[in-house]
């Protein structure tokens, strides 16, 4: 199951002992606004949502290894891989 609110997160939404994958995406330092897709172990696409205004994004997700990757404008696009743990809250930061 994976899933964010489309106006970005906020501490208040998050579901405890939900896996949670959540972080920020930045240009020059700058929250930047685009696309974040989240990629299962195998690459394979599960979901995308957009960023809020400030960059932010959340998905709730399974335990694992995923890849996290963000698309901005421009065609910019960044790679992050993450560890998210059962019930645990895994943050990223992407820098484009």
């Amino acid at each position: 199951m994976c899933g964010a609110k489309a106006g970005g997160p906020d501490a208040s939404t998050i579901k405890p002992g939900e896996t949670t994958i959540q972080g920020q995406v930045t240009r020059d330092g700058e929250p930047v606004t685009g696309y974040v897709r989240l990629l299962d172990s195998t690459g394979e696409f599960t979901a995308e949502v957009p960023t809020s205004a400030t960059g932010q994004f959340r998905f709730y997700a399974a335990e694992g290894t995923w890849t996290v990757r963000a698309l901005v404008p421009g065609g910019a696009t960044a790679d992050r891989t993450v560890v998210a743990q059962k019930g645990g809250l895994a943050e990223v930061a992407i820098a484009v």
